[in-house]
């Protein structure tokens, strides 16, 4: 793959990821937002975690996610999402539960965006 298409698919990861953590942010009580700049940073970082952490740890956890029929991928998930807030000011989580489901809505809303857009 070229640097070009690669660099397009980031950035169409990264705008995915915005709408749909923007999105989630008004949605859920327990994630909270400051401004737009913290959600595209968010969004950046969550598209970087995803790509470089995420991997790691399905492959790590890959007997437990086969015990519990692909449920703890949701687990490792809503840790991406929880590891972002912590390194993104302005972009917060109040508990586990509440970056659970805040990842499965992030990922259903990223699912029928690229949907209409791919």
């Amino acid at each position: 793959m070229n640097l070009r298409y690669r660099r397009n698919k980031l950035m169409t990861r990264c705008l995915i990821n915005f709408i749909a953590i923007l999105i989630t942010g008004h949605l859920l009580d327990g994630i909270v937002v400051n401004s737009l700049i913290a959600v595209l940073a968010a969004a950046f970082v969550l598209g970087i975690v995803n790509t470089f952490i995420r991997p790691i740890l399905v492959i790590l956890s890959l007997p437990l996610t086969i015990i519990t029929l692909g449920l703890f991928t949701f687990v490792i998930n809503a840790l991406m999402l929880l590891l972002t807030a912590s390194l993104i000011p302005g972009f917060s989580i109040s508990s586990f539960w509440t970056a659970f489901f805040g990842a499965i809505i992030i990922s259903i809303l990223s699912s029928i965006i690229l949907a209409v857009f791919d």
